[in-house]
């Protein structure tokens, strides 16, 4: 299994950062901080670089808004040194769950249903 997990690693971005973008940021990335789902933040030196190492699944929705902000250069500087404002009424950052099982769509009488929903306005056809 360690051997599928390196190939995958070494030729699909998908399934963690690849061996290239290790490479990468140890040799140029200068650790800017860290959000609360273990997503680690990094620049180079002369701050012409942003990016993030995801710690788990690889979906852009997970960045927080104030880390995305500072990634797409909205804001200076980064929410480790200089952290946003947070209104009382704003909720807290969730990443996208549209597709994910728990908060899938699923409309009355779908397969998809935990159980499947007994109808009485409908007759199967059978050939005779």
């Amino acid at each position: 299994m360690a051997i599928l997990n390196s190939v995958l690693r070494a030729i699909t971005w998908w399934n963690g950062q690849t061996y290239g973008t290790q490479l990468f940021t140890a040799r140029h990335g200068e650790k800017v901080g860290e959000d609360v789902q273990g997503n680690v933040y990094y620049h180079n030196a002369d701050d012409s670089r942003r990016w993030v190492i995801y710690n788990g699944e690889i979906e852009g929705s997970r960045v927080p808004p104030d880390w995305s902000g500072w990634l797409q250069r909205t804001v200076q500087a980064p929410p480790a040194e200089k952290p946003l404002i947070h209104r009382a009424w704003e909720k807290p950052h969730q990443e996208n769950l549209t597709a994910s099982p728990a908060l899938a769509y699923r409309p009355a009488g779908s397969m998809r249903q935990k159980a499947p929903l007994e109808r009485s306005d409908y007759e199967a056809w059978t050939p005779e």
